[in-house]
């Protein structure tokens, strides 16, 4: 019988390409300001909904060429929306309070079983949903999509399950989680950072500056405002992952599996003959 453990869903070159154009479209919106003259003007509160706009379809585009690589039927988009619905439900319970939020650790996990593809796109409608039950739409909703989206997908790029299991495995994810926690806060400093006025002129942003001199100031604006939030992401994160992160990776696979997200078992017949069986 073939293995049958659970793996992360593969990406085919059709859900590849649409990574690749949500990406590309998620770093020009956020980064574009640094390469900026001083003449452009900044425009991240009016091309939000532009951005919104544009990321839905690509969301469903994401999904769409992911189940045509890999051949996933409804009941894994639906076990997408019961993740997407646990994940917002947990985002109000640490408040944004010191960046205490455990919708990260469970992106990780989810990432990490899912795979870059559904969780890229796990990410991001977890955070629309988050957004709408915290109350938090606005301008930098887009921006927080696409940030938690790269940051699900990244868990979904780490080595092979089937390769790395045990204390091994919840170490590499803690390691990433504290790292992406910190990669997350900053995305997000970036998008703030070119818009807000009134700070001081060592870390303000400054159009039409020379890049180095801008990173600099944009290196002690994070510093200054949120290296304390972003802490506790990783802090929390990478705990919550130490320590409850093995039930809830067995209870994900095995959720996988059910629907139908392994790789079919197979048996030999008495000819050498591969024959395919249920789940």
């Amino acid at each position: 019988m073939s293995d049958r453990r659970s793996r992360p869903v593969r990406l085919g070159p059709r859900a590849i390409a649409a990574l690749l154009l949500v990406s590309a479209i998620g770093v020009v919106s956020i980064g574009w300001p640094l390469l900026a003259d001083a003449d452009s003007g900044l425009a991240h509160s009016q091309d939000a909904p532009w951005l919104f706009a544009a990321l839905l379809p690509l969301l469903v585009g994401v999904v769409v060429a992911t189940i045509a690589d890999s051949g996933l039927d409804a009941k894994a988009v639906a076990m997408l929306g019961v993740l997407a619905a646990v994940g917002a439900a947990l985002r109000p319970l640490g408040a944004g309070t010191a960046g205490l939020e455990p919708m990260f650790f469970l992106m990780v996990l989810s990432g990490r079983v899912l795979g870059p593809g559904f969780g890229f796109v796990l990410g991001s409608v977890t955070m629309f949903a988050s957004a709408l039950l915290t109350g938090g739409v606005g301008p930098w909703m887009p921006f927080q999509m696409l940030s938690m989206g790269w940051f699900t997908m990244g868990a979904g790029l780490l080595p092979a399950p089937y390769r790395l299991r045990g204390r091994a495995e919840l170490l590499m994810l803690a390691a990433y989680g504290g790292v992406a926690a910190f990669a997350y806060g900053t995305v997000m400093n970036l998008y703030g950072w070119t818009i807000v006025p009134g700070l001081g002129s060592g870390i303000s942003f400054h159009p039409g500056d020379p890049l180095p001199e801008n990173l600099v100031r944009f290196f002690a604006y994070c510093l200054a405002t949120s290296l304390g939030w972003d802490l506790g992401r990783a802090v929390l994160t990478m705990a919550l992952t130490l320590t409850i992160g093995s039930t809830l990776l067995k209870a994900l696979r095995r959720a996988t599996r059910r629907a139908s997200f392994e790789v079919q078992v197979t048996f030999d017949g008495p000819e050498g003959v591969k024959a395919p069986t249920g789940p």
